[in-house]
């Protein structure tokens, strides 16, 4: 996208006023997305974007902008704004670049991109007609197909240069629920990087029937009780409290700055002694992963925390300075118009070996919070608050009646000491994650894991036996 003569004018341009690393970012990016709403296409959308970020560094400062206009003449004149941020003279300089090789982690089968938007429409009107005929009760179904495809060409002023391809799939599937003046809503949002096949493989029956069925048994599932408690998380997405109130502390952007509770705590215990916890970038087809990061370093399968013990931060270049540590495949964006940073990709508690059944059986009184949805956390202390979208009871090792209304409260670091059992039955689910550099996607992940006390908010009263 653009030529080692330009990318050397304009990286030699950035470096004179005495920046000791720059680099430049190219991205042409193509979505595409088709929204199925109650039975009917309602919208077919296709968007194009091509831009160019320049980043600038000095010791531990750093400068970036951006352009959409890539041509030599725009390309100068965001160099010669960024390094004004500096004012000492030259102390590196570009003389050529050398191409580093991309090992392709996940290659594409059948594109997304050149597939018949007939095929893509049967199975939204798939998912659509499993809804409906599930229950009277689900007066509404959402369905949507969304994609994108990604090229990125990296040049950095220790003479690098990269190319990468990234092509991304998610299927969107939402029930909406209604009895008398109550709705529920029932969603699954799958995703993969892999092509026209990730749908093909799906069984989106299935998928579209779990949705309506967590819709309408909501609709009779009474207010949680509330109090301190055992809490079973349930597997794939129930990740999400993990990668909320544990990864985002293990990131350098935090660690660096001693903003987060897990900083300067390399290799103490900060988790119960059968949790093991994993970020990994390279698994193939992962929606999460990536071949390289935006720096271009390649991406690894990191172990952040092993029988409990803290191993490893997750880390860019930039701010492993301050901490003395080279990056090691962490480095993620939403788009050229983002300067990136450390960020997380297909993170996850790792499998135990405890049979689910097991865990349930061993829990007289709790809740069992089977699907997470939304939360919110403080990234300095780790205080968290995640809703409940399907919750349970547990009543004598049994799973009993059905509740509404859950919320989880607690600390991060607390809640990592607190796990007393983890099941065998690890899984990923698909979310976006958002921070300062943009909303990218990433996978979240883990077994059955049981909390041996935890706080429930709810309007259902105290917890008691019936």
């Amino acid at each position: 996208m653009i030529s080692k003569s330009l990318a050397k004018l304009v990286l030699n341009e950035s470096l004179s006023t005495g920046a000791d690393f720059a680099e430049l970012y190219l991205e042409d990016t193509t979505t595409h997305s088709i929204n199925y709403d109650n039975g009917k296409v309602e919208a077919i959308g296709s968007t194009s974007s091509l831009g160019v970020g320049l980043r600038l560094l000095k010791d531990n400062r750093s400068v970036y902008g951006y352009t959409n206009e890539v041509n030599k003449k725009n390309l100068l004149s965001l160099a010669n704004r960024l390094k004004a941020a500096f004012n000492g003279t030259r102390i590196k300089s570009v003389d050529n670049f050398k191409n580093i090789k991309v090992k392709d982690l996940s290659p594409i089968v059948d594109s997304y991109f050149v597939t018949p938007i007939e095929e893509k429409i049967k199975m939204l009107e798939l998912a659509h007609q499993t809804m409906k005929s599930y229950s009277p009760l689900v007066i509404r179904t959402l369905c949507m197909m969304a994609a994108s495809k990604k090229s990125v060409e990296i040049y950095n002023s220790n003479g690098q240069h990269f190319k990468d391809y990234k092509e991304r799939e998610r299927l969107i599937i939402e029930a909406i629920a209604a009895k008398g003046d109550k709705h529920e809503i029932g969603f699954i949002g799958p995703g993969a990087k892999d092509g026209m096949n990730f749908f093909r493989k799906l069984d989106i029956a299935s998928l579209a029937k779990e949705a309506a069925d967590d819709a309408v048994t909501s609709l009779d599932a009474k207010e949680c009780p509330s109090g301190k408690m055992p809490v079973v998380i349930g597997n794939g997405f129930g990740g999400v409290l993990f990668h909320e109130s544990c990864g985002h502390p293990l990131e350098a952007s935090a660690v660096s700055r001693n903003l987060s509770v897990f900083s300067n705590k390399k290799g103490e215990q900060i988790a119960s002694s059968i949790v093991s916890a994993y970020d990994d970038g390279t698994i193939p087809n992962a929606w999460g992963s990536n071949n390289i990061d935006d720096e271009g370093t390649p991406t690894h399968k990191t172990c952040l925390i092993k029988n409990g013990i803290l191993n490893e931060y997750l880390i860019d270049n930039f701010n492993g300075r301050r901490m003395k540590e080279v990056g090691n495949g962490a480095c993620r964006r939403e788009s050229y118009k983002y300067e990136p940073t450390s960020r997380m990709s297909n993170t996850y508690i790792d499998n135990g070996s405890t049979p689910v059944e097991e865990i349930i059986k061993n829990t007289k009184l709790g809740l069992y919070a089977k699907k997470l949805g939304g939360g919110s956390v403080n990234p300095v202390n780790g205080e968290f608050e995640f809703a409940v979208n399907v919750g349970y009871i547990i009543r004598d090792g049994k799973v009993a009646e059905r509740v509404r209304g859950a919320t989880l409260i607690g600390k991060g670091a607390e809640i990592l000491k607190n796990i007393d059992m983890v099941g065998n039955d690890l899984e990923r689910a698909q979310g976006i994650c958002g921070a300062s550099s943009g909303n990218i996607p990433t996978d979240v992940g883990q077994p059955t894991i049981r909390v041996k006390e935890l706080l429930v908010g709810g309007n259902g009263g105290k917890l008691v036996w019936m």
